[in-house]
């Protein structure tokens, strides 16, 4: 279960007018946090990612499960599941007895899957499968929702991190 406060941040980057997977990062990055304080791990950096997506669809973010041929059938059906109680089309079953099961294994699953080597790894991987011109148009469109502040915060950082480079 998401926390208030993650809630709270994704509708007021709805409201900003960011796209629902900049309102699911909200929900990626709070289950990076709880696996980094060692609440649970995950087999994989794509698994914490997907239990972020699954959290954000049931909390009623628009991200519709992925097309065919995307992904197996299996993920397509909980990712379903998830939108389809996330926008109140379905009432959830309480399953005590899989939650707790579910929690068991994650405890016993690494943390390191969440470490800045795992994310970058993973971060690099998704974005060799994409084209050049869909990164290009991910980045100008970063650019018009950022705001002027936070384009600024960016720009100085990305200056500092050149200067560091050389």
């Amino acid at each position: 279960m998401p926390r208030q406060e993650i809630i709270r941040k994704a509708k007021q980057d709805k409201r900003a007018g960011k796209s629902a997977s900049t309102q699911a990062g909200e929900f990626v990055k709070d289950e990076i946090d709880k696996i980094r304080k060692g609440k649970h791990g995950a087999r994989s950096t794509k698994q914490a990612i997907a239990i972020g997506l699954s959290e954000a669809r049931r909390a009623g973010v628009d991200l519709p499960p992925p097309r065919k041929g995307r992904t197996k059938k299996s993920t397509r059906r909980s990712a379903k599941y998830a939108y389809e109680a996330g926008q109140g089309k379905r009432t959830p079953k309480r399953r005590p007895r899989v939650s707790r099961a579910v929690e068991n294994v994650l405890k016993k699953e690494p943390r390191s899957t969440a470490s800045r080597s795992a994310l970058s790894k993973q971060a690099k991987r998704a974005a060799s499968v994409r084209t050049a011109a869909s990164r290009s148009a991910a980045a100008r469109k970063a650019s018009r929702t950022k705001g002027a502040k936070a384009r600024s915060a960016a720009a100085k950082k990305a200056a500092r991190t050149r200067t560091r480079r050389r």
